[in-house]
């Protein structure tokens, strides 16, 4: 295939982010789903299990087995939420604060690393094709669910 697809792009490139982010986090002993999930824990008030799932867009069962990992490794720790007597709202220890922001550290130095490479007009473009896919398919606009007859 001479041209190469947009899924193709994407795919390749996600991957390529995913396999450089996995190589970081394991000089920590970590994974990328487990910095994407203490980044995604509000490091002051915790946050409820319940909301994690979306704002990382993982299956629960995922979550679930990383949010146990990262129990057992003393990152993070449960506990009742205050609000919601059914609820549980996970914090981060002091070892969970510190990977934070080891991974924090890490997803802004790729930031860093793109923007100088890349102009500012060319990542506004980025940005713009990315969001518009994201519309695309969010809106179910790319495949329809009638039947061809």
């Amino acid at each position: 295939m001479k041209e190469k697809t947009i899924d193709y792009m994407l795919r390749a490139t996600w991957m390529a982010v995913t396999k450089m982010y996995n190589e970081e986090a394991g000089k920590k002993d970590s994974t990328m789903a487990t910095g994407f999930a203490l980044i995604s824990i509000d490091p002051d008030e915790g946050t409820p299990s319940t909301a994690l799932g979306p704002k990382m867009g993982m299956e629960a069962t995922s979550l679930s087995r990383t949010l146990k990992n990262m129990e057992e490794k003393g990152l993070i720790e449960r506990k009742p939420n205050p609000l919601d007597g059914r609820g549980v709202l996970i914090h981060l220890t002091p070892f969970g604060k510190e990977m934070r922001a080891f991974s924090k550290s890490v997803v802004l130095r790729f930031d860093e690393a793109v923007s100088e490479a890349v102009s500012e007009e060319d990542l506004k473009t980025f940005k713009r094709v990315a969001h518009t896919i994201l519309e695309l398919i969010n809106s179910k606009k790319i495949y329809t669910t009638e039947k061809i007859s």
